[in-house]
């Protein structure tokens, strides 16, 4: 199977929102807030895709300062498409483009995937989603 994988700055919206729906990601992700979509495909610093026959099947969205850090927000692969190594090899590519760690927050059904694929799990995370959670 020909996957051709590259980063690209521009990509759609709908492009997107529609592999986040394929690849069960956009039960987590704001799949009917466009303006959210769009920031999040417009701020990130690496949005490196795989294309199947021209067709979006894979993306991996990263922020990242490129010498230390980088964090890997979004992880998609279309169902169809999974098991094929393409998440693999997207991680593989972000990595390629960056120093340093590359970090990432496990969706609940893919948290045995990234210990397989050699990826560290580290238990101390924490996240703050409402500022007036703050104490």
């Amino acid at each position: 199977m020909d996957i051709i994988y590259q980063v690209e700055k521009d990509l759609s919206v709908e492009e997107f929102r529609n592999l986040l729906i394929r690849s069960t990601l956009g039960e987590r992700r704001p799949i009917d807030d466009s303006n959210k979509l769009e920031k999040m495909c417009k701020n990130a610093d690496i949005m490196l895709t795989a294309r199947f026959e021209g067709k979006l099947v894979g993306v991996a969205r990263s922020l990242s300062d490129f010498v230390y850090a980088t964090y890997l927000s979004d992880l998609a692969v279309d169902e169809a498409f999974q098991k094929l190594g393409i998440g693999k090899k997207l991680i593989a590519e972000t990595k390629k483009l960056v120093q340093g760690k590359l970090i990432l927050l496990s969706a609940p059904a893919a948290i045995e995937y990234y210990p397989k694929i050699g990826m560290t799990q580290f238990e101390y995370s924490f996240f703050l989603e409402n500022l007036d959670d703050l104490k």
